[in-house]
């Protein structure tokens, strides 16, 4: 059993690995020694530990992951030039490009799950839905998909964006918000909102339903010109979908072991969340379309309408279908 399992493995390492190797030349492992990718991971570095997870992480170039709060700050830093490839979900992007001078593309797009997008109350609060927010103090993750599942949460119980005090929080400082009482709901997601609950937080509105699970990866444009790193990139989205094909293939316990031990939870509700997840929406990714770009035209609208925006963003203007052919081939 071990013997064919090892012999799984190397097969699609093999394939992931074939797709890199026509785009870099025969000798591409030698050559691919040299290539690079700076990567961003939000909340704890799911992506690099499910790689190794499912021994897919023997990549022929390297990876350096950098940890950020949220896709915001990973936008940021792709505009700041000190990253190469950022995931987020649709909203980052839209203000990262906004002032029209974007040095990135959305290249990619990976389907999640949107489970824990929540809006939460302290221990203790009388508040128990959208409604009972008005005129309070309801702190927020600012271009992210918390501000956009908050504002349409607000809307669908009649609320205005101006009926609430809404403050603009770093996830960790909104956490220390909500326990000290400088807050009275909170507006998050990911590990954020899972240490929310372990202290007591109740839910009143989620994003579940909201948000669309399409979230994106967004290269430097240096990325896309730099063939070694373009083929890299390619293979590194698709040995995450592949990883993640192989945690449904009856590795669930183990990946929410890891899970547990990284994010400080119960390892049943570890799992609970893992295999919620992948019930809602497998992860994998897919490569740009139509679709795709409409979807996140409808995100960028809505700020719009909000006022974050202050003129309106045509969002094909940074994305590109360069990654498709090779991403077709890596999948």
């Amino acid at each position: 059993m071990l013997f064919r399992r090892s012999l799984r493995t190397s097969a699609a390492a093999l394939a992931l690995l074939l797709p890199f190797a026509a785009a870099c030349g025969t000798d591409a492992r030698a050559e691919s020694s040299t290539v690079t990718l700076t990567v961003g991971a939000t909340g704890w570095k799911a992506e690099e530990a499910v790689l190794k997870y499912a021994n897919l992480d023997d990549t022929p170039y390297k990876i350096k992951w950098s940890l950020f709060q949220g896709g915001d700050q990973q936008l940021q830093a792709v505009r700041a030039g000190a990253l190469d490839l950022a995931s987020s979900s649709e909203i980052p992007p839209v203000f990262a490009a906004a002032d029209g001078s974007a040095n990135f593309k959305v290249v990619a797009v990976q389907k999640g799950a949107t489970l824990n997008q929540e809006v939460v109350v302290p221990k203790g609060s009388k508040v128990t839905g959208i409604a009972g927010l008005k005129g309070k103090k309801i702190g927020y993750v600012q271009n992210t998909t918390a501000h956009y599942f908050l504002y349409e949460l607000l809307k669908q119980a009649g609320l205005k964006w101006s009926d609430v005090d809404a403050k603009p929080l770093l996830p960790n400082d909104g956490l220390a918000a909500l326990n000290g009482g400088g807050i009275d709901a909170f507006a998050s997601y990911g590990t954020s909102i899972i240490t929310a609950h372990q202290q007591g937080a109740t839910t009143v509105g989620s994003g579940k339903d909201i948000l669309s699970g399409n979230f994106l990866w967004s290269a430097r444009d240096s990325v896309l010109n730099s063939p070694k790193q373009k083929a890299a990139a390619a293979d590194l989205v698709a040995r995450i979908t592949k990883a993640y094909a192989y945690v449904r293939d009856g590795h669930l316990d183990g990946f929410a072991q890891v899970t547990a031990d990284a994010t400080h939870q119960p390892l049943a509700q570890a799992r609970k969340d893992l295999t919620d997840a992948q019930a809602q929406r497998p992860t994998q990714a897919r490569t740009v379309g139509a679709d795709t770009i409409a979807s996140q035209q409808k995100v960028a609208d809505v700020f719009t309408e909000l006022g974050a925006l202050k003129e309106h963003l045509d969002v094909k203007t940074f994305w590109t279908t360069e990654l498709n052919t090779d991403l077709e081939k890596a999948l």
